[in-house]
Order: structure tokens, then sequence, then C-alpha cells
């Protein structure tokens, strides 16, 4: 009982540091290396329902508290993914698939989406760079848009809509159009 009180704090709180690096790199545009949210939901599940049974563990006094705590994380974890992802399915608005397309020289795959917020924003276009797995990051945003015209200049440079995006350095292009 003692080892899953301590596996229940250590999920709860590395599931905690993950949800706010996945916050982090949503807000910033940078890799997004966490599952989804659903996924991590799942994870918190089973820490409230591991932490529930190390209240067994009644050894000391150190392990009641483990139990707490791990409890209380899990709650509040679960009770904010739950709020995320009911916030997101409600308000994200439609995201549709323009084209897919590849470098030159296969190392990066990017996809391009037409979204639509519907009354509560704008339409627009948006380009993901793929990664291994579940990765990704968005490194074009053009609002007022619904087409994409494409071009690559060398392996790691590519042109969308005359604006040219360096994918080796990272950048991240918003464009607005009035």
């Amino acid at each position: 009982m003692k080892k899953i009180s301590w596996l229940a704090l250590f999920l709860v709180l590395f599931l905690s540091i993950i949800s706010m690096y996945s916050l982090y790199s949503n807000m910033n545009n940078k890799w997004l290396v966490i599952p989804p949210n659903y996924v991590i939901l799942l994870f918190s599940v089973i820490g409230l329902v591991l932490s529930l049974i190390s209240f067994k563990d009644k050894s000391s006094k150190s392990a009641k508290v483990r139990s707490w705590i791990s409890t209380l994380l899990s709650v509040v974890l679960i009770v904010l993914l739950f709020g995320v992802l009911s916030f997101t399915s409600m308000f994200s608005g439609s995201k549709e698939l323009l084209t897919t397309t590849h470098s030159p020289d296969k190392n990066y795959t990017l996809n391009f989406f037409k979204t639509d917020a519907g009354a509560m924003g704008s339409s627009g276009v948006i380009g993901e760079l793929k990664g291994p797995l579940w990765f990704k990051r968005v490194f074009y945003y053009e609002r007022k848009t619904d087409q994409v015209k494409l071009e690559w200049v060398d392996t790691h440079t590519i042109s969308i809509n005359d604006q040219t995006v360096n994918l080796l350095n990272g950048e991240t292009v918003r464009r607005n159009l009035n």
C-alpha cells in the first residue's frame, strides 16, 4: 500500500506538470509534445483511483498526507481538464484539412487547415508542422482567407501566400489581413 500512495502522488504531480506545459506550448506556439487532453484526463482518473486505494495504508501519518494530497490534486486536475475539454469542444469552431505538403527531402510534413469560428471569431488558415507520434506545432496563421498558395524555396523554407517561413529556425507567422 505504501508504494501505491507514492505512485499516486508522483502520477498526479507528473500529470499536473505536463498539463501546465501543454497550456504553455499552446499559448506560445511551441512543440506540443504532450498527449491529447483526454488521455491526460484518463490518467488523472487512474491517479484518483490509486489515491483512493492508498487510503487503506494506515502505517504512518505521512502516508495519510500523501493520500490526501494526491486525491485533492487529482480531483482539481480532473475538474480543470474536463472544463478545458468541454470548452474546446463547444467553442473551437470547425477545422477542415485543405492540403498536406512534404518538403523536397521529406523531412517536414505540413498540414494546412481552414478554420471557421462562426459567430465567435473569424475564419482563416492555420499551418501545422507534424512531428513524430502526436507531436505538432502551429507555425502559420492567417486570418480572413480560405486558401493557401504553397511553394518550397528550399528543403526547410516555404513560401505561403507570398510569406516566407523558415522551418529550421522555428519561425511562427501570424498574418492579419484587413
